[in-house]
């Protein structure tokens, strides 16, 4: 009987144990990469919100660190831009939540009346050119009557507002924690300043070659681009609307104002402030300027939306105004208001892989 020698098992050294080795390397990095990402999973969001701040924030941080008066002294410009984000965004909530404490009397008192009284009919309904007939009624039956045994007013004290109380206070608290979360890892990402991005750019090159290293600028020149075209421009909505707001009459014009530029900074929703202005001009009887103030909102989102935001992020991304709109849309359906800034990167990403097939 004859037997066959066992097979040799590759040398230590030979390619094919080497070549095992380098894609059991992989895969166990690739595992270890997963295990974190699921562990740190809550905290992602702030980890985003810093990274798109600190990419936004990039240029002026290396900016002050040149500054003679500031060189090496990394601890304290991390401290004070992560104060100044800090303010940029409580200022804005405390200064709203204080307006409607002051507001919150009245209408509360408004509130009762409605309960006891019902909600008078506006004069300028009887004045409507058509349907004037058929709203006076509906207004008669479901709202000129005492409202307390409605069922809207019924509703108003059931369990359904106490769940959505417990949602809003849950998500209040998160909200929280993702905000805190964000300013301490942003001032960690001020704080290793130009050692992280060089970081960054010799492991890209490292994994992906020097087209990496440049892929990973131009996704942080869309992350640039996209918040200066959001930010700014919802700014620039914002001050042209709560201008008209004042001038048409409309109370708490600044407030307003600044409502508006939030929104603005989401895409099309601006009209939903202006539109709900321009209906209680309606109803105070000023129907001219509500016509005015919707007429001059949709100009000025017209022209904010399909000219100046898509130029501003498509320059410094150099994407089609197509893919400029897809990613704003495409990333907040997918990920919320982070996705805002995300998508836009992920579309430069599309968009570079799709030069380097056609070339």
């Amino acid at each position: 009987m004859v037997t066959r020698p066992p097979a040799a098992s590759p040398e230590p050294d030979s390619p094919s144990r080497q070549k095992m080795q380098r894609v059991a390397s992989a895969v166990l990095y690739a595992g270890l990469v997963l295990l974190a990402l699921w562990i740190i999973r809550d905290f992602l969001p702030a980890v985003g919100w810093a990274c798109v701040i600190a990419i936004a924030l990039w240029p002026l941080l290396h900016k002050i660190e040149d500054h003679t008066w500031l060189r090496g002294r990394t601890t304290w410009i991390a401290a004070i831009l992560t104060l100044a984000i800090a303010l940029l965004v409580v200022l804005p909530v405390a200064l709203g939540i204080g307006q409607a404490s002051h507001e919150a009397h009245d209408l509360l008192e408004w509130f009762k009346g409605v309960q006891e009284n019902g909600i008078a009919m506006p004069g300028i309904v009887q004045r409507l050119p058509f349907g004037a007939q058929q709203v006076t009624a509906w207004w008669q039956a479901n709202l000129a009557q005492p409202l307390r045994e409605s069922p809207a007013m019924k509703g108003l004290h059931g369990e359904a507002v106490m769940t959505f109380g417990r949602h809003f206070g849950a998500r209040a608290v998160r909200g929280l924690m993702v905000f805190g979360f964000m300013l301490v890892t942003l001032f960690v990402i001020f704080q290793a300043g130009p050692r992280l991005s060089g970081a960054l750019l010799k492991g890209a090159q490292r994994a992906f070659g020097e087209n990496g290293a440049q892929l990973l600028d131009r996704m942080a020149a869309a992350v640039r681009g996209t918040v200066a075209g959001l930010v700014v421009v919802g700014i620039g909505e914002g001050a042209l609307l709560g201008l008209a707001y004042e001038v048409a009459g409309v109370p708490h014009a600044a407030l307003l104002g600044l409502v508006t530029a939030v929104a603005a900074m989401l895409p099309f929703c601006a009209p939903l402030v202006f539109c709900g202005s321009a209906f209680w001009l309606f109803a105070q009887g000023a129907v001219a300027w509500a016509i005015g103030l919707v007429v001059f909102g949709f100009i000025v989102v017209f022209i904010a939306e399909h000219f100046v935001r898509p130029v501003i992020i498509g320059n410094s991304t150099r994407l089609p105004f197509l893919l400029v709109l897809f990613g704003i849309l495409g990333g907040a359906e997918t990920f919320g208001l982070l996705g805002l800034f995300i998508g836009p990167a992920l579309m430069t990403v599309l968009m570079v892989l799709w030069t380097d097939w056609v070339r």
